[in-house]
């Protein structure tokens, strides 16, 4: 019986992969990579890190950098693989534990049915997978290959999942599963995660180029416990579809029949990069075994967010880490990197 362990749960470590496409962030490469070596050293603080890097000459580049900002680098270990992007969220495996071993499972990322360089990326599960030695199993549905980013779901550990319509059930937008039911996608669900029960929630955040992810909207916090994004501002585009997850939230019921706890999470002030609204959000922070990464955005709100997450893990350290040009890729923490369970 496979189980898709939370992300509080003990991890070994976080798979992340080094920025080498500075196409996803026009202008900010150099930027970004310095972002991503303090975000690299957090997480080495506190566990390991399996980092995908495109050859050997970024390797050396990257270990003198992340000795160069005092990083334990020994917490660090690379697998040498190029890839089309960055985001291990959705291009990495999703380990899960069947029975007492653990087993990566392949969900044919094909580039968020949005983009078509993404063959590289196709293989970093069974790359990531060799590496960890860990058995690798192409999800399927009826004979057919079935794909399914992993920001697009969150899950409580005892059987509860979290999605929303607009990415997985938009009719013409990005459809990674044409013609798929909400029975059909709830049977995979529960082959491939021990799922019992989804809770569906509707549309995302305006400019997310996932056409909405769920990590950028709401996220479990403990097993019965959602944390979720709202707008005050009635003006704001965000405000009607995040309302409407409030109350599909409230009327929710977790994998006993109880109503979950619900914690409200404000939103950034709108920010804007180059006339584009860029999808900011609290939401896409990282649970790792002592401490919870924040993005912040500069912003007035940050303080506010870190407190309220602050309340929701009270035995970790919660950490902000600037996001303000790693967002400038459409996505922050969460997105960049998955959990490896222990």
């Amino acid at each position: 019986m496979r189980r898709f362990p939370a992300e509080w749960e003990k991890q070994q470590g976080l798979l992340l992969c080094f920025p080498h496409n500075g196409k996803d962030w026009p202008g900010k490469y150099g930027a970004i990579q310095w972002a991503f070596v303090e975000f690299i050293k957090k997480v080495a603080e506190v566990e390991s890190i399996f980092l995908v890097v495109a050859n050997d000459q970024l390797k050396n580049r990257v270990v003198n950098m992340l000795e160069t900002a005092h990083v334990n680098v020994s917490n660090v270990s690379f697998i040498i693989y190029k890839t089309n992007r960055s985001w291990m969220r959705d291009s990495g495996p999703i380990i899960v534990k069947n029975g007492t071993e653990r087993e990566a499972l392949n969900f044919n990322f094909n580039g968020w049915a949005k983009y078509k360089n993404f063959q590289l990326d196709k293989l970093v599960p069974s790359k990531v997978a060799h590496h960890l030695n860990i058995p690798l199993t192409q999800a399927t549905y009826k004979g057919k290959p079935v794909v399914l980013e992993g920001g697009a779901i969150d899950v409580n550990g005892k059987g509860t999942l979290l999605t929303s319509e607009e990415c997985l059930l938009h009719p013409s937008i990005q459809v990674r599963n044409p013609n798929f039911t909400k029975q059909d996608y709830e049977h995979v669900f529960k082959e491939y995660l021990g799922i019992s029960n989804v809770i569906w929630l509707g549309d995302g955040i305006v400019g997310d180029d996932t056409h909405g992810h769920i990590d950028d909207l709401c996220r479990f916090v403990n097993e019965n416990t959602i944390i979720t994004v709202v707008e005050s501002n009635p003006k704001n585009k965000n405000y009607a579809a995040l309302q409407d997850n409030l109350n599909r939230l409230k009327k929710a019921t977790l994998e006993n029949g109880k109503s979950p706890n619900i914690v409200e999470l404000p939103m950034p002030t709108p920010l804007k990069f180059d006339n584009i609204l860029i999808p900011a959000s609290y939401a896409n922070f990282i649970i790792l075994n002592k401490c919870v990464l924040v993005p912040t955005f500069n912003d007035v709100q940050d303080r506010m967010a870190l407190n309220i997450i602050a309340n929701c893990f009270p035995n970790r350290e919660i950490i902000g880490i600037s996001a303000i040009d790693l967002i400038w890729g459409f996505g922050t923490l969460h997105c960049l990197s998955q959990q490896i369970p222990e």
